[in-house]
């Protein structure tokens, strides 16, 4: 029906031209083309001024055929209503192609092409059409021969020398490039304003440029120039500051900071008695703003009467210390609607370090629907987190020149869930010291989990359950089992994630049961009947897990992108454990994996699940494969549309009986990657998106018959399809 909906509208598209008044055309496409195959056209389409109207995916134009779908009669409703959904004809203007010329000549002469010349071609189509082709002559490129620097600042031109500036961008034989020239003023302007140099800007600096009758070699001057305050008055050179005295002072409702001195100068990266350092100003801002107490950070400098000194005044606005929140929850678990709620309390500020504090109760209720033999229908949960957040690294015997220069925060949680189910009662208690920090520059973050513990308590398990399930001979399942077992989890983790808007990556490694398995062998610690040594008499998992998630945008234009993404990771059981916690294993299907399968519905391999419906135990593994393939594009107000193709699945390093085919072998599982197609509908709200994602399988590793092996070729509406609904993107 869409795509139906979508040709018939791109078909009308055409019938625009009811709108194109005598004498005007509407423009179709633009290209750009050059003499020389040394440009890239593509990374001038941004200097166009005017393009075609925008299209769904890049091929249809649906915006332009809803407004045409409209009539000229304005007064009526539903002709205002498509014009404004849709999107007007765009009408070629020949000033606006003029301009574009001139543009592109400027953008030419700027990368070393001196005496580029551009102009444009038009190409005349049926139904007042027209095409605009931009052609590119840029002639020979110049390149710079020499460069000479003229610092007439002898001050700057000695902290240049001592300091032993380095240019990164300008070299002898490059191409003469405008940016590149721009690119060396903002660095050198960088390195003084980090030196002392406060009112420095590149507007000081100029370039003078000579060239050589009948060469393409250009001579380069950059001349460095004294101070002008802009009064008339006469140069001088450039005033050099030291940081003097720092003073702190409350802004707002507080007479005095509530924070610790030592929290103030540990944060405060300006130094008094050196110079004045922008990045280091910065910094300070940066470590204020991360702080949850501080509400907003005001620096300001003073110049001491006759002398270099600055003083910095920095002025600490907080938010309250206290609050509390209520939080009420819908839930749907298969088709099982709940209610939730949490109440949870916050201080920001609980030994004046900035350290956070919060508490949060939780309590859950689910009405369960089409469970037999059980006494109770209901499911419910009740949790309680702790939860200790210090802004800094908290370990002992760091130096305060390391805190300073960290950016850490350290994470201190205990927390413990309460489980009632017909079937049986869970209790969890979990405790754990994780440290976060980023880089420099922001885009990479990292994290480490010192220590995660988790204590998995089964208090109780009904008869009908244990019975059905547990004990049966003939109904054995050794991984269904192991999950309703009591368990103590003791992990080490590390990951890491960059992320640059284009491109993001996430690395991920833990471990557990090592420590404890060390310490067992060292003891000559006993096993139990299932060969597994204890803590406490509870037996404990021993595991190494690994994880790597890597997407790339690529933009086409303003209104379409594809994202293309790659998901790998294994977990691998050994000495204590033969099977990995249910916790800790992989699923396939659902919202952000392979989207012709609901949620746990695919795999391992070609398993089957348990009679043709979704097992929700066996339908795990150890090997996890995801790759996705999803172009994007705007459609309207704040509705996005996607068309995908999903491929991947699970497996298991040991074969287990429960899970026939399950099992990963080289020579087989390229045969067992599942394949899904289809549509989505995104509605970008800024601060959060509503997805809506239509799958249908494609290849099915489980199958029962050929038609149902190759699904693209057979489809099978009641079969095949999947529908989605989440939050966010899928990756």
């Amino acid at each position: 029906m869409v795509s139906t909906l979508i040709i018939v509208v791109t078909i009308t598209a055409c019938s625009a031209s009811k709108f194109i008044p005598e004498g005007s055309y509407l423009l179709d496409d633009v290209k750009i083309k050059s003499d020389t195959k040394n440009i890239e056209t593509s990374q001038l389409e941004p200097y166009i001024r005017q393009k075609g109207n925008s299209k769904w995916f890049s091929l249809f134009k649906v915006p332009l055929g809803t407004y045409a779908l409209s009539g000229r009669d304005t007064t009526k409703w539903i002709n205002r209503k498509l014009q404004a959904l849709g999107e007007g004809p765009v009408l070629f203007d020949s000033l606006q192609a003029e301009q574009t010329c001139n543009d592109l000549s400027n953008v030419l002469h700027g990368m070393g092409y001196i005496k580029a010349q551009v102009d444009y071609a038009l190409k005349r189509e049926k139904k007042k059409k027209v095409k605009v082709i931009y052609n590119l002559h840029p002639g020979k490129r110049y390149h710079i021969s020499s460069i000479n620097y003229d610092i007439q600042d002898k001050n700057i031109d000695s902290v240049l020398k001592n300091k032993k500036f380095h240019s990164t961008n300008l070299r002898i034989g490059m191409p003469f490039m405008v940016s590149v020239l721009d690119n060396e003023r903002e660095q050198i302007t960088d390195f003084l304003n980090n030196n002392g140099y406060v009112n420095f800007h590149k507007d000081f600096i100029s370039y003078s440029a000579d060239t050589i009758s009948g060469s393409t070699d250009i001579d380069i001057t950059l001349h460095l120039h004294k101070f002008i305050s802009g009064n008339g008055e006469e140069e001088t050179e450039h005033k050099q500051y030291t940081i003097g005295k720092i003073n702190y002072h409350a802004n707002g409702d507080f007479d005095k900071i509530p924070l610790r001195k030592s929290v103030l100068e540990e944060n405060t990266i300006i130094e008094a008695g050196k110079l004045y350092n922008a990045d280091e100003l910065q910094k300070t801002y940066n470590r204020f703003g991360r702080l949850p107490i501080v509400k907003y950070t005001n620096i300001k400098f003073t110049e001491r009467p006759d002398s270099n000194i600055l003083d910095c005044n920095i002025g600490i606005s907080t938010n309250k210390i206290n609050s509390i929140s209520f939080q009420p929850e819908g839930t749907n678990t298969a088709g099982d609607l709940g209610a939730a709620a949490s109440l949870t309390y916050e201080n920001r500020n609980i030994f004046r370090g900035a350290e956070t504090f919060s508490i949060k109760l939780r309590g859950a209720f689910e009405a369960i629907t089409g469970l037999e033999g059980y006494q109770n229908q209901d499911y419910e949960e009740y949790s309680l987190e702790a939860k200790l957040l210090f802004p800094r690294f908290v370990v002992p015997f760091l130096s305060k020149k390391f805190k300073k220069q960290s950016t850490a925060m350290s994470e201190l949680t205990v927390s413990y869930n309460m489980q009632n189910r017909p079937e049986f009662h869970r209790r969890v208690f979990t405790a754990s010291w994780r440290y976060r920090w980023n880089d420099i520059s922001g885009k990479k973050s990292y994290k480490f989990d010192l220590i995660d513990l988790n204590y998995i308590y089964m208090p109780w398990i009904s008869t009908t359950f244990k019975e059905e399930y547990l004990d049966d001979v003939n109904n054995r399942n050794s991984i269904l089992r192991y999950n309703y077992e009591d368990l103590f989890i003791m992990k080490l983790g590390f990951g890491m994630s960059f992320n640059n808007g284009d491109e993001a990556y996430k690395i991920n490694v833990e471990t557990s049961g090592n420590f404890l398995s060390g310490i067992s062998h060292l003891l000559g610690s006993k096993r139990n009947e299932n060969n597994q040594y204890t803590l406490f008499n509870i037996a404990f998992a021993q595991y190494v897990k690994g994880d790597f998630d890597y997407t790339k945008i690529i933009m086409f234009d303003r209104n379409n992108s594809l994202a293309l993404h790659a998901g790998l990771g294994i977990a691998y059981p050994y000495g204590n454990s033969m099977i990995l916690p249910f916790e800790k294993r992989y699923f396939s299907g659902g919202a952000n994996s392979v989207r012709g399968w609901s949620v746990r519905g695919l795999g391992p391999g070609k398993f089957k699940g348990t009679n043709g419906a979704i097992d929700f135990i066996n339908q795990t593994g150890d090997i996890k494969l995801d790759l996705n393939i999803e172009l994007r594009s705007f459609l309207f107000w704040k509705v996005y549309g996607a068309a995908f193709i999903d491929a991947g699945n699970i497996w298991t390093i040991r074969a287990y009986e429960e899970q026939p085919g399950g099992q990963f072998r080289f020579k087989d599982f390229y045969k067992q990657i599942a394949v899904a197609y289809g549509l989505g509908i995104r509605f970008n709200f800024d601060f959060f998106i509503l997805r809506f994602d239509m799958g249908m399988k494609a290849i099915n590793p489980a199958y029962n018959s050929n038609n149902e092996h190759y699904a693209i070729f057979h489809p099978d509406f009641s079969r095949d399809f999947a529908f989605h609904f989440a939050v966010g993107l899928p990756f």
